[in-house]
């Protein structure tokens, strides 16, 4: 067996080549802008968010009803 030559250019197939007008070179970062808020859309957003971490953080699911009643029977 004979050994490959490192110095030749790999082959490109003929498909790649004619399809590659199609594709667009694409960035590895996402720029995201979000838009500027008034003072009352900045005042709105910030209730609106402390609303949702009380909730997510209060609203648990209570036990049901047979858990409350073996936990107080067992109490006694």
């Amino acid at each position: 067996m004979s050994k490959k030559n490192k110095n030749k250019p790999k082959k490109v197939s003929a498909k790649k080549e004619r399809y590659s007008k199609f594709h667009k070179e694409k960035s590895g970062t996402l720029d995201i802008n979000f838009p500027d808020l008034d003072e009352d859309q900045q005042k709105r957003k910030k209730d609106d968010e402390t609303k949702l971490e009380k909730f997510l953080r209060f609203s648990k699911n209570p036990p049901t009803k047979e858990v409350v009643e073996r936990r107080a029977k067992s109490k006694r």
